[in-house]
């Protein structure tokens, strides 16, 4: 990972992200809904529910907009059937993407999501081209905290490992299933992250400066801001002009 410019990444992303919170709740009742539906409705026992409701709470979703969306799951009141769907392909400079719909209508999105690469300088790959570049982990970001007490904290909470970057950047690695474990246990224990989720994790990163960074960003907003798409991963660390 490119650790110098990791934390800006995730700044940038997350403005950005907000600027589009109109979408959010869309998506995290979708996410709801269908983790509902395949694991059961309580969070307790259904590790997926769980961080779904989470960021539910983190965006100030209401509780009843929340418990709605699982009784659709479960069956409990009518609700469209979503289908979970990835596609892969390559953007700018060859950088991996993968894009995570939940959808009622395949045909759709598999035209919008190939109509965003093709008018934005990307290819629509094949089932498996870029997903043994990414790993599925969970990750908290600290920026103001004791390297050394954070590290004996993560690991006795069950993180998988602590990296800790030249600008003193500590981010805590965990199983996606341990996530939202290690990250309430970490809190009380007083360490509260600036950033985390669940993710798929490039292995590799492909730095794109200046106008390629910004060609790849139009990119990947084209994707974002397709109401069939979940996440958009890639393996793209964009580096803009100052």
């Amino acid at each position: 990972m490119a650790g110098h410019s990791k934390w800006a990444n995730i700044q940038h992303k997350k403005a950005r992200q907000d600027a589009k919170r109109g979408k959010i709740f869309t998506r995290l009742i979708k996410e709801i809904t269908v983790a509902a539906r395949l694991g059961g409705g309580d969070p307790a026992s259904n590790p997926r529910l769980r961080l779904a409701m989470d960021k539910a709470w983190d965006a100030n979703m209401p509780k009843d907009n929340v418990q709605r969306a699982i009784d659709k799951g479960t069956g409990n009141v009518e609700g469209a059937d979503y289908v979970e769907l990835r596609y892969e392909g390559y953007g700018i400079g060859g950088a991996a993407l993968m894009v995570d719909c939940l959808t009622d209508n395949k045909t759709r999105t598999v035209a919008d999501v190939r109509h965003a690469f093709n008018k934005n300088g990307g290819n629509l790959g094949t089932d498996g081209c870029v997903a043994f570049q990414f790993e599925h982990q969970g990750y908290l970001v600290f920026t103001d905290a004791d390297e050394d007490a954070l590290m004996e904290a993560a690991l006795e909470a069950g993180a998988e490992d602590v990296i800790v970057d030249d600008e003193g950047v500590i981010e805590v690695i965990t199983a996606p299933a341990d996530w939202a474990q290690v990250k309430a246990t970490l809190e009380e224990a007083g360490f509260k992250s600036e950033d985390g989720d669940v993710t798929m994790r490039a292995q590799n990163d492909t730095v794109l400066m200046g106008e390629d960074a910004e060609k790849m960003q139009k990119l990947i907003d084209a994707l974002e801001d397709l109401d069939d798409v979940q996440n958009v991963y890639t393996s793209a660390v964009l580096q803009f002009d100052a």
